[in-house]
């Protein structure tokens, strides 16, 4: 028998990681990226003389083959037909080192590593072991390279950030774990991909198209949500949550990912679209894409994918549910960033991802990857989901009055244009970065308007199996007649939880003339997807305007009023119809967010790995009432391993209360801690604080 035996396999951890920009993965295993040499050495006991004959091979998924790319065999001596390639190093006593380069489009994934060798008419075989292996943005030949360094060191290699949410003038930052190199999150990550319907369907096609971002990035946008396939969370966005967690109280990715993995796949409940896309953010960047997460205020949910939005009001100002087309005050997806070799290369570069469960999508929920070039040139006939994105951005907003079964009115409304203010995190740092023009030409060009012409003649034709069948845009009505009377909501002051809110409503008339305003004023609770869930307050006025006359009226919500029926998300809709004799009618909206009580964090010492400091919250009742049983929760990245709990047991009327806790940190640069207090009587308090963690 041939006399080769090998002692041991040194992966050369620390050189590769650090040359693969893996050294941040929280994992003994190889992990490598693609298009990219590593070292692997053998210590050896051998009498053979001649190393011309190794074979090395590897293999990835259930069933390896090479016909799929999943399985390459590649010798010392030549390149593999896969593009695989081996070449020794020079050699040292009782040891071989080998330098392995795989090709910028292999397979992504968890590999097995063989050796064989040829020593006349025996093959001496043994497992090297096995390492991982992803997408490389660092490297030109792969599909995913990004040129430059900082934003790879961004949406690549930074494990936290902001989602920005709120409304279009009220826009607020919110801090999010992502944690893609965590403890178990690579694992996890690729058991995403091996649980999809894919991957139970025909394990070994899916396994050979994970060389494709365009196909992972989709699948990843298909499993995060719960609706198919037991993806990782489940939606929810009306009722209790009782049994499951408000979506509102996650902070980050990493516990979600945890909870899925060590309940055996069952889907965690809740997430609403922060929470999907924080977590799509965290898969991705895991595995090696660059991926950013976006917020777009004012987003359309066009479920018949029109361009037009219909809200129907009554006469009063509460709104009636005849369609399911909505106006989300804010939705948030993810871009990917990779080039698109099924479109064109015009089409490469940030691409959407939206794993919010909204529609279906070639049978199941699952959204992009959309283009953005195509979302803005309004090439909505190219792959994948880029109508629905389109009509996030751009679908028009026409509200009605109805007066009965029969007779509705179009009426002339102050609501804002759809698609406003996108939104992503700037590289770097913690600001906002407006990318609406990525999307779309300026609001009123000539471009924009020939644009959305272009889409809406192209989504008036859609393409079935046999021939093509025309589907008509539903008839888009004349415009809404505009009112001889202008009007705003104003806040009098920023509006605080557990305090009154106090209000203006300021008409004005545009004409020289008299006229009697009947106002019907309502505010109601809402989510932020704008569905009223209960009303607050009623209240009727007639007011009378002279020739080009403002007049204001003052009111009040009381907090009495309001603190029962103040959802979660602490929005409220105030809505006023203004309705003239034998005029136009008006609609004047504002929507308001309550701001929550600051919560303030100190770092009591330098931050050094390794080396312990203590951390001071200091936090207010912001109620009038006493509160018990509520909870201070901690985390960050590289600062704790595993979320952190303590009870803070009650707290007196507008009573501010102080906690310590001790950190560790274990890794360096910049990190960041989020501290979040939750209680049963008012949603959460957040805060978090960026910190320089120096080298041990």
């Amino acid at each position: 028998f041939l006399a080769l035996k090998i002692t041991k396999v040194n992966w050369q951890s620390k050189l590769n990681k650090a040359a693969h920009h893996t050294s941040d993965y929280s994992s003994t295993e190889a992990i490598f990226r693609r298009g990219q040499p590593f070292n692997i050495s053998l210590n050896i006991k051998t009498t053979v003389q001649s190393w011309d004959n190794f074979t090395f091979i590897a293999s990835t998924g259930p069933s390896p083959a090479e016909s799929q790319q999943t399985k390459v065999v590649f010798t010392l001596s030549e390149e593999g037909a896969s593009g695989w390639s081996a070449a020794q190093e020079p050699r040292e006593p009782g040891c071989l080192s080998f330098t392995i380069l795989s090709p910028a489009s292999a397979v992504i994934g968890r590999y097995k590593l063989r050796l064989q060798v040829l020593s006349g008419n025996k093959v001496f075989s043994k497992v090297l072991g096995q390492f991982v292996l992803l997408f490389n943005p660092w490297c030109p030949d792969d599909d995913v390279y990004m040129a430059n360094e900082r934003e790879r060191q961004e949406y690549v290699l930074n494990d936290s950030g902001i989602i920005f949410q709120g409304l279009e003038k009220d826009i607020q930052q919110e801090a999010w774990n992502y944690g893609q190199f965590e403890e178990d999150i690579l694992d996890i990550s690729l058991a995403i991909l091996d649980r999809s319907l894919n991957h139970r369907e025909d394990p070994a096609v899916d396994v050979s198209n994970r060389n494709n971002p365009v196909y992972v990035s989709r699948v990843v946008s298909a499993m995060v949500n719960s609706n198919d396939e037991k993806g990782v969370v489940e939606g929810k966005w009306a009722g209790k949550y009782r049994s499951g967690t408000n979506p509102l109280q996650w902070s980050g990715s990493v516990t979600i990912l945890r909870k899925w993995h060590r309940g055996r796949y069952r889907p965690v409940r809740y997430g609403q679209c922060w929470v999907f896309a924080g977590v799509t953010c965290t898969v991705l960047r895991c595995l090696g894409i660059p991926t950013r997460v976006i917020t777009n205020f004012n987003s359309a949910h066009d479920t018949n994918i029109n361009l037009s939005i219909d809200k129907y009001i009554d006469i009063s100002g509460k709104t009636l549910h005849l369609t399911e087309d909505s106006v989300w005050n804010f939705h948030v997806w993810n871009e990917s960033w990779f080039t698109r070799r099924d479109l064109g290369s015009f089409y490469d570069g940030w691409q959407v991802l939206d794993a919010t469960p909204q529609e279906k999508s070639k049978g199941i929920y699952q959204c992009g990857p959309a283009s953005i070039r195509a979302i803005k040139e309004g090439d909505v006939n190219l792959d994948y989901d880029s109508p629905f994105v389109f009509a996030a951005v751009n679908a028009d907003c026409v509200t009605w009055i109805r007066h009965s079964k029969k007779r509705k009115e179009r009426i002339y409304s102050n609501t804002r244009k759809i698609g406003k203010c996108i939104s992503t995190k700037a590289v770097g740092t913690n600001s906002r970065v407006d990318v609406t023009a990525n999307y779309k030409y300026p609001e009123g060009s000539s471009k924009e308007r020939q644009v959305y012409k272009k889409a809406l003649k192209l989504l008036g034709v859609r393409r079935t199996g046999k021939k093509p069948k025309i589907r008509k845009p539903k008839r888009r009505f004349s415009r809404a007649q505009t009112p001889s009377i202008s009007g705003k909501l104003i806040l009098d002051a920023s509006p605080v939880i557990g305090q009154d809110i106090l209000l203006t409503l300021s008409l004005r008339n545009l004409i020289s003339d008299f006229k009697t305003i009947k106002v019907k004023l309502k505010a109601s609770a809402i989510l932020y997807t704008r569905r009223p869930k209960a009303e607050i307050l009623e209240l009727y006025r007639s007011i009378k305007l002279g020739s080009e006359e403002v007049k204001e009226f003052s009111f009040g919500i009381p907090y009495s009023q309001y603190k029962n029926s103040l959802m979660d998300d602490r929005k409220i809709l105030v809505t006023a119809v203004c309705q003239i004799k034998k005029g136009a009618s008006l609609l004047v909206e504002k929507d308001i967010v309550l701001q929550d009580p600051f919560l303030t964090i100190k770092v009591l010492g330098p931050t050094v790995v390794h080396q312990a400091v203590n951390v001071e919250v200091t936090f207010t009742n912001p109620l009038s009432d006493e509160v018990t049983d509520c909870v201070l929760r901690a985390e960050g990245s590289g600062l704790l391993k595993e979320q952190l709990r303590i009870s803070v047991a009650r707290m007196a009327p507008m009573e501010s209360s102080t906690v310590q806790f001790e950190i560790t940190p274990y890794r360096s640069g910049t990190r960041q801690l989020q501290v979040d207090l939750v209680c049963i009587h008012f949603s959460d308090i957040k805060g978090f604080v960026t910190l320089n963690v120096a080298p041990a």
